[in-house]
């Protein structure tokens, strides 16, 4: 059977844009959350988003290019291009090897969406821009990153809500693990801090309201309220182990289980006792190859939301039994909902965590919740994590669990 490890990450998140920023600010226990700058709020009820403060197109694409694509196809580029780096592949290897990309976003080009259909309003709808539909859809993000660095293999992208990402890295590890790819590009991008990507959030009551940064996503806490919006992009390059070794790769981790699945209950809250999710974790493990004790902590989905941080909790201790001392924490509550990249930069920050003998925390969690009491890392701890969990649940009912393993 073949073994798949990680072998270069790229990441664009709230709390840094590389392994040391990102793993100093997790140390730290940096919340990102702030004022939206995107746009006014002034009449608006959420005002708090976790944006890129520091993200600057300028740097990374000349004029004619940025017309060409919406801020969610930038970052994925952008993250791409550094995990090329981080993997010490060039785009001429790349070409000449069997790569693939997939690469997920959960809604596409948004803000591209707004800005176009104001034109067509203005000007009348055949005046909006050529590039509409090439910027606004999925999957060209993975598209565009793929023409960047001349990847030939397969190009996919998995739109599965908030389990987006999830899932292609999970789909990319079975599709290494089987022989059809040597290495994949694996992750997602996201770019939804948007007057109407707010707005429908907010219309739909999955968002906090706080004005008070450190209330406002706070998973698992008895005093949550909503979700709050986060964007970037993290992809990460998987490889085959023996393919990864004769070019002396540096190795990160290693992805020994993955499963996926669906509720098949309701559009948006996830199913009563966390059944299926359940189902998810325990699959993956077993792929694996290893038993539950083995498994020292889950990065949890953890929206912050009343259902699913309940629901997922009842799947952890169906899984792991209802006394589980298993470590859990939520990257959330650091860098928002990232909604269809969250899994990847979830992924990429636990991963970070794991090289730096940490636990990445639950920051801002004050008061237990009886329907949410498990072993919540709440402070930094330093910790040989050996496999970790990371589970992603989407809108839907789509749920999906890796399962990382120390190299």
């Amino acid at each position: 059977m073949r073994r798949v490890v990680v072998t270069g990450i790229g990441i664009l998140c709230p709390i840094g844009d590389d392994e040391v920023s990102v793993l100093e600010n997790v140390k730290n226990k940096i919340c990102s959350i702030d004022k939206i700058t995107h746009y006014d709020t002034i009449d608006r009820e959420v005002k708090l988003a976790a944006e890129l403060k520091n993200f600057n197109a300028d740097e990374y694409f000349d004029k004619k290019e940025q017309k060409r694509l919406d801020r969610v196809n930038q970052l994925g580029i952008v993250a791409a291009r550094r995990a090329l780096e981080n993997a010490k592949l060039t785009v001429e290897e790349v070409e000449q090897m069997n790569v693939g990309v997939y690469v997920s976003s959960g809604i596409g080009g948004l803000g591209t969406i707004e800005k176009e259909h104001e034109r067509g309003m203005k000007r009348g709808f055949d005046k909006v821009s050529p590039y509409f539909i090439p910027m606004a859809i999925s999957n060209l993000t993975a598209s565009n990153i793929a023409m960047d660095i001349h990847a030939h293999g397969s190009c996919q992208c998995f739109v599965t809500a908030c389990a987006s990402s999830t899932n292609a890295i999970g789909e990319a590890f079975r599709n290494i693990k089987d022989g059809y790819e040597d290495i994949i590009f694996a992750g997602g991008s996201e770019a939804s801090i948007t007057e109407l990507g707010i707005g429908g959030f907010t219309s739909m009551k999955a968002l906090s309201t706080s004005q008070n940064c450190k209330k406002a996503s706070i998973p698992f806490d008895k005093h949550r309220n909503g979700f709050i919006m986060g964007e970037g992009s993290a992809i990460l390059v998987l490889e085959e182990l023996e393919h990864a070794k004769k070019r002396n790769a540096n190795i990160l981790a290693e992805i020994v289980g993955y499963s996926t699945n669906c509720d098949a209950y309701h559009i948006t809250s996830p199913a009563p006792n966390g059944e299926y999710a359940a189902m998810a974790m325990e699959q993956a493990i077993k792929e694996a190859g290893i038993d539950k004790k083995d498994v020292d902590y889950i990065n949890a989905h953890g929206t912050s939301t009343d259902l699913n941080d309940k629901y997922e909790t009842a799947a952890i201790k169906k899984v792991f039994g209802e006394d589980t001392n298993v470590f859990v924490s939520s990257s959330k509550s650091q860098i928002g909902h990232l909604l269809g990249a969250s899994g990847a930069v979830e992924t990429a920050i636990s991963i970070f965590s794991m090289k730096g003998n940490i636990l990445p925390p639950l920051v801002n969690y004050k008061n237990l919740d009886p329907e949410c009491n498990l072993n919540f890392v709440t402070d930094i701890n330093e910790y040989e994590t050996k496999y970790m969990l990371k589970n992603s649940l989407g809108f839907g009912g789509h749920n999906a669990t890796l399962v990382i393993k120390r190299y």
